[in-house]
């Protein structure tokens, strides 16, 4: 392992919190002293079926403690999923059904891989230790912390203040986040800033149950494509880890200016000293912003589809906005394999879901209604619905900005 004195600057880069301070180093210089790796916890909850770019930041902090040496256990919350957390909300949060958490759990795992390092990494699932907890178990557990500590968190606080319910069971859920650290002798815990109360819980918990306090880092919230919000899902102002080059790119290039640094210091991946550097050029009017998002959106690419990706999007969106053409390599659809109704038309906006990744029938109407679907090119009436089959032929079906579809005869 690299000397500790060296690996502490490095590893609490960009870090909004770590605490307490010193305990990171000398937990690094332990380790060292005792030839062994630290176990870095990092837990997620599937309540998506997606990572996004925020999800990658403590994802990518946990990678540069395995390329330091040290084993990450990475936690799938299963079981705390259904419990729900209730970090910055201001009221009780919808659970997600089994069903959907069951699904969800088995992409996350495959997902953080693009990440994360497989040889270095432990996956577990809360619900190994919880399921299993008996009433006396659980007991025991609610007993190591008080009404008032619970209260102490941010959001809890001010719906106690503002006279809003607060259900028990939101109130175990730190708790339970907490005995995870327990369960897998975490020595030190990744997080969000938000997640700061329940990380600490941890720290709370573990001498308490006779094991040493953990050392927690969090990270900041990335801001999403909109520059203001929160990166979320729900909000529509994320770029999922899946996503095509084409979608990767167009969205990072979206991005405000002024989001540019926050963007290379929590999302691109880069070491310090090539992240810094790009904001100094960028700051100092070396390389101009366009410059700048262009090299930034093909970094974002290039993590997690690969260097000659990054290149290929840039083509691709130099192809459709500035030079106004269309993509080389646009999927391409038979016209014989499309099905028309009873009445013999095309029913579009169900088109637009089915072949052109539209996430509803809702959306694909707005989407027509705002000017948004082309053919060869030229807009289609603001009112069309339904188009006759022979429409199609041979064209090639354009919906906003990023997404093609090629009519074969």
């Amino acid at each position: 392992m690299i000397d500790a004195a060296v690996l502490v600057p490095a590893l609490a880069a960009n870090a909004a919190d770590a605490l307490p301070a010193g305990g990171l180093a000398k937990q690094l210089a332990k380790a060292k002293e005792e030839g062994r790796q630290l176990r870095i916890k990092f837990g997620i909850d599937p309540t998506s079926a997606d990572i996004h770019l925020g999800h990658c930041v403590p994802l990518g902090k946990l990678r540069e403690f395995q390329d330091a040496g040290h084993l990450v256990v990475l936690i799938i919350g299963d079981y705390t999923a259904r419990v729900g957390d209730p970090s910055q909300r201001s009221k009780s949060r919808p659970l997600v059904s089994g069903e959907e958490i069951d699904a969800n759990a088995k992409t996350y795992a495959e997902q953080a891989m693009r990440i994360l390092d497989a040889d270095r990494t432990e996956i577990r699932y809360n619900g190994e230790w919880l399921g299993a907890m008996t009433m006396v178990q659980l007991f025991g557990l609610v007993s190591r912390a008080t009404v008032a500590q619970l209260l102490e968190r941010d959001d809890f606080a001010k719906r106690y203040a503002a006279n809003e319910p607060i259900s028990m069971l939101e109130m175990l859920y730190p708790l339970l986040q907490g005995y995870d650290s327990v369960a897998i002798d975490a020595d030190v815990e990744i997080g969000g800033t938000d997640q700061l109360y329940n990380l600490l819980m941890g720290r709370t918990l573990q001498p308490s149950y006779d094991k040493p306090a953990q050392t927690v880092l969090t990270m900041p919230i990335l801001v999403g494509t909109d520059g203001t919000e929160k990166m979320s899902k729900s909000l529509g102002n994320h770029i999922g880890v899946t996503e095509s080059v084409a979608e990767m790119f167009g969205k990072t290039m979206s991005i405000p200016d002024e989001a540019m640094p926050e963007w290379f210091r929590l999302a691109s991946g880069l070491s310090h000293d090539e992240r810094e550097s790009h904001i100094a050029r960028l700051s100092s009017g070396e390389m101009s912003p366009n410059e700048t998002k262009r090299l930034l959106a093909r970094r974002v690419v290039e993590r997690f589809h690969g260097a000659e990706a990054g290149v290929e999007a840039e083509q691709r969106f130099n192809t459709i906005f500035q030079k106004g053409g269309i993509p080389d390599d646009v999927p391409e659809l038979a016209a014989a394999d499309i099905v028309a109704n009873e009445d013999g038309k095309i029913f579009l906006p169900g088109f637009l879901v089915e072949h052109l990744g539209i996430a509803s029938g809702s959306e694909a109407r707005r989407v027509i209604q705002q000017g948004g679907v082309k053919f060869d090119g030229e807009a289609i009436p603001v009112d069309t619905l339904e188009i006759d089959p022979a429409q199609l032929h041979g064209v090639v079906l354009q919906v906003g900005k990023r997404k093609f579809l090629r009519i074969t005869s």
